[in-house]
């Protein structure tokens, strides 16, 4: 298995603005039509969080994410349901109990964060449509007051 280090420098990875660090790996040369404009079908990418980037903050995309876990790990993923507060702690992980894979809908508030003694994780995501960050927002204050019974955890996961 692969350090961290090593990860970074052989996938080329650049830090990412949520925290960790990532690399484009696909975008289709075919586009779609959307509400908010053209996109690419799809893209993915590469992100790793690590034992100095432990924490992807608190953002939502407007598209479908599934989310592969390459290597690593466990990482958490936390999901907050931006119409009813519900929020769901989902773990993948190569233990039998644990997933390897995730979907989280477009416009759900999601961050990740590795646990236990995890010294990173590597992460593969496919989006669809494909991400362009016109789509993207981090969660900030605002959150905090619409989702109260989540303040503590959700002011430990935005950017400052």
């Amino acid at each position: 298995m692969s350090t961290a280090a090593e990860l970074i420098t052989r996938l080329a990875l650049e830090k990412h603005p949520e925290g960790g660090y990532f690399k484009r790996i696909h975008t289709s040369a075919h586009a779609i039509e959307t509400a908010n404009g053209e996109r690419a079908r799809v893209t993915s990418i590469h992100y790793l969080l690590t034992a100095d980037e432990p924490l992807g903050r608190l953002h939502r995309n407007r598209s479908d994410i599934l989310h592969y876990l390459q290597g690593g790990g466990p990482v958490e993923y936390l999901l907050l349901d931006e119409v009813s507060g519900e929020l769901r702690r989902v773990t993948l992980g190569h233990a039998p109990d644990l997933q390897l894979f995730l979907f989280v809908p477009g416009g759900v508030w999601k961050a990740s964060r590795l646990i236990g003694a995890a010294r990173h994780a590597l992460v593969s995501e496919a989006v669809v449509p494909g991400f362009d960050f016109a789509d993207h927002a981090f969660a900030d204050a605002a959150l905090l007051e619409r989702f109260p019974q989540h303040r503590e955890l959700i002011y430990s996961l935005v950017r400052r």
